[in-house]
């Protein structure tokens, strides 16, 4: 006879992908430090992208130009979300205690 053998459970879990829910539990400097930190690497990305054209090893325009426009976006929603939190702030400052 054969023994059996233990199952690991971990291995059968799916992985856990950090949600919006999940995020909440975070301090707000750890969020905004993530958001810099992946616009920082979607930047550099089309940069690496830009001068792979420029160089002729990108086959696709299109891809460079997707690129650039996902960073784009990335540092746009960047700013609003800055500028929203300013604007708390300020209107917390105005607040009479």
């Amino acid at each position: 006879m054969q023994s059996i053998q233990a199952i690991d459970i971990s291995q059968l879990q799916p992985e856990k992908k950090e949600t919006p829910v999940d995020q909440a539990g975070k301090d707000f400097s750890a969020i905004i430090d993530d958001m810099v930190t992946n616009v920082e690497q979607q930047q550099e990305k089309a940069d690496m992208a830009v001068q792979e054209l420029h160089a002729g090893n990108a086959k696709n325009l299109h891809e460079v130009m997707i690129a650039m426009e996902q960073a784009d976006i990335s540092l746009r929603f960047m700013v609003q979300v800055r500028n929203k939190a300013l604007e708390a702030y300020q209107e917390i400052m105005r607040m009479q205690v």
